[in-house]
């Protein structure tokens, strides 16, 4: 006669070999992308404080990072360009400009890895206007988003002849995939791929990443930015992308939104990303430089979850570290 109870799955997790063998959800290097900002007039790597591990590069120093990324097996590296304040004006114009930083770094990154990895580009013009809007403003002060789209259009075709093999379409415009694609395959570039910003939200994870842009940014993105309490509007947003052309949706941030992941993974047939932003970021390299957490544990634990919620690519600033650790 059999003890009491008759079904012990503890069985399964007795021993690190079993657990391994029983293990349901697995990252791997290459669903794996790794955000890069390259800061124009840097002869060296600078530090953002916000971000302890993380740079602003010189050209010099991100060509190493992203030989460094791919040899560890990395699948993505995502890349925002920094200008100097003397070249943003109210049109973002900077970021059109095949000599501007954005563009520049985008050749530099595929002289130095081409095809090994994914090239990728964030189509946005936050990061070039003087305003830090991620479009161009209306008389009212109201971000005009019509007026955007047709400047999106000539963004996406300057990075994907700098080189990019996909550009992410980050600006939460409406119509901007669309515009962006049809843009693209008017200029010869229909094998250029669109990640689609889909589900952006207009929350409170951000704040690392404006300094390491150097945003401008005067009040906030909430009139264009997905509304934090709202999934069924997100789903709208999923919808619209897929029927314009995106080749992969994605969800921004990722840890605050794991439910939202899990429905965009439900409601689509193309590949679904995430973005663990950078507040997620600073929140566990700060709380394990006080001690208070197991910094290895925390990070793995973080990205299965957004895994296991549905993610099949995820954009994280430990990519290459990750990357390694799974590898070696």
């Amino acid at each position: 006669m059999s003890s009491f109870p008759d079904i012990r799955p503890r069985r399964l997790r007795r021993t690190p070999a079993l657990r391994r063998l029983v293990e349901e959800t697995r990252i791997a290097p290459s669903e794996l992308v790794l955000p890069l900002f390259v800061k124009e007039g840097l002869t060296e790597p600078r530090a953002i404080s916000s971000m302890p591990g993380i740079v602003q590069h010189s050209r010099e120093s991100l060509r190493k990072a992203a030989h460094e990324a791919v040899s560890a097996g990395v699948g993505g590296l995502m890349l925002y360009g920094v200008p100097t304040d003397d070249h943003k004006d109210e049109t973002g114009s900077a970021g059109l400009d095949p000599d501007g930083i954005l563009n520049v770094g985008i050749r530099d990154l595929v002289a130095e890895v081409g095809d090994a990895t994914v090239i990728m580009s964030d189509l946005c013009l936050d990061e070039f206007t003087s305003h830090g809007h991620c479009g161009v403003l209306a008389p009212d002060g109201s971000v005009d988003n019509d007026a955007t789209l047709a400047i999106y259009a000539d963004l996406g075709v300057a990075q994907a002849a700098a080189g990019a093999h996909m550009v992410g379409t980050s600006g939460m415009m409406d119509g901007q995939v669309g515009v962006v694609r049809r843009g693209l395959d008017k200029a010869g570039y229909q094998d250029t791929s669109i990640l689609a910003y889909s589900a952006k939200y207009a929350g409170a994870f951000y704040g690392p990443f404006r300094e390491a842009v150097q945003s401008s940014l005067q009040g906030d993105r909430r009139q264009y930015q997905q509304d934090p309490p709202n999934l069924r509007e997100a789903l709208v947003e999923v919808d619209l992308d897929v029927a314009e052309g995106a080749d992969i949706v994605m969800v921004k941030p990722a840890l605050p939104y794991l439910d939202v992941i899990a429905a965009v993974r439900d409601r689509v047939n193309v590949p679904v990303a995430a973005y663990q932003v950078s507040g997620e970021y600073a929140m566990v390299e700060a709380a394990a430089a006080n001690g208070w957490i197991d910094r290895d544990r925390a990070i793995f634990e973080s990205l299965t979850s957004i895994k296991r919620a549905g993610a099949q690519i995820i954009l994280t600033y430990w990519a290459t570290e990750v990357a390694q650790k799974l590898r070696f």
